[in-house]
């Protein structure tokens, strides 16, 4: 019964969510393009930068924030396609094509209180440096999305993909302010896990499950932890006992390792209330972000 279970966890199969899919993958052609249309003026791209919130707890999520010279860009990214409106509590109502509307609440709000966040941040921790200039933007990227007559109310600046490579093309922010770009690169990102069949998990990883030889292994790390595993679905796999490989590296460290039956990873996704345990036999590949060094 213990090989039967074990078998059918590696033979179960996890499509992607299409539309968090889709947005994904637009958050990652947007970083793409903007690294190469910022790097002749020094842009400097960071994706899914974590801060955390004092105020309210936890961490909060910003899309990209871009630093060029002394200036900080902080970017919300919106694919939406269809039509969305504002209402006068700047909540953006989305009209999707397939006929349903959806409540974004204050988009434009919520990236602007993030912008403070971190702004603050740096100024406390570098009391002595000179004003830096914090730009907050809204781009909207997808090119069939119609926007309504009263975007101008929002403090943002908003900007079309096109309007917001162009602005990475044409501006020189100047020379490098390093405790700037030290500042914003000391934040982690989410953690990674991709199950068989596609489907991605974020969040915070909170343990491997691998053992304590493993767990101190990794400790060591300022870089991602990057990794696969392999498993055998076959009939006949029901019979082996080695039946699924995983390989961990960061930086030049590298460890193999066959995975015993049972072994799980122990994670808190996003969205969900309470932490989970993630069955090895189901994973296809994870990366950890690597430990954030700012506060």
């Amino acid at each position: 019964m213990q090989r039967w279970k074990w078998w059918r966890q590696r033979r179960a199969s996890f499509p992607p969510d299409d539309i968090h899919r889709a947005g994904e993958l637009a958050e990652q052609r947007l970083a793409k393009i903007s690294r190469a249309a910022g790097k002749a003026n020094g842009w400097n791209i960071f994706e899914s930068v974590r801060i955390p919130d004092i105020e309210q707890g936890g961490k909060r999520e910003i899309d990209l924030v871009i630093v060029g010279g002394s200036t900080m860009l902080v970017v919300e990214q919106k694919h939406w396609s269809g039509s969305f409106t504002i209402n006068q509590k700047e909540e953006f109502i989305q009209q999707r094509n397939n006929g349903t509307n959806h409540n974004h609440s204050t988009v434009s709000q919520r990236i602007e209180r993030k912008a403070r966040i971190l702004h603050d941040m740096f100024k406390t921790k570098h009391p002595e440096q000179k004003p830096v200039t914090v730009r907050v933007l809204l781009a909207f990227t997808h090119p069939k999305l119609e926007w309504p007559n009263n975007i101008g109310v929002l403090n943002s600046e908003v900007r079309n993909e096109k309007e917001f490579i162009k602005l990475l093309e044409e501006e020189d922010p100047g020379p490098i302010n390093q405790d700037l770009l030290d500042f914003v690169d000391g934040f982690g990102t989410w953690d990674e896990i991709e199950l068989n069949g596609g489907l991605m998990l974020k969040g915070d990883v909170l343990g491997l499950g691998l053992g304590d030889d493993l767990t101190e292994w990794q400790k060591q790390r300022d870089k991602p932890l990057l990794g696969s595993a392999s498993h055998s679905r076959s009939f006949f796999s029901l019979w082996s006992k080695e039946v699924s490989v995983v390989e961990l590296h960061f930086g030049q460290q590298h460890v193999k390792a066959t995975l015993p039956f049972g072994k799980s990873l122990r994670m808190h996704v996003v969205g969900r209330k309470e932490p989970e345990d993630v069955p090895w036999a189901t994973i296809a590949a994870l990366n950890l972000s690597k430990p954030p060094s700012s506060p």
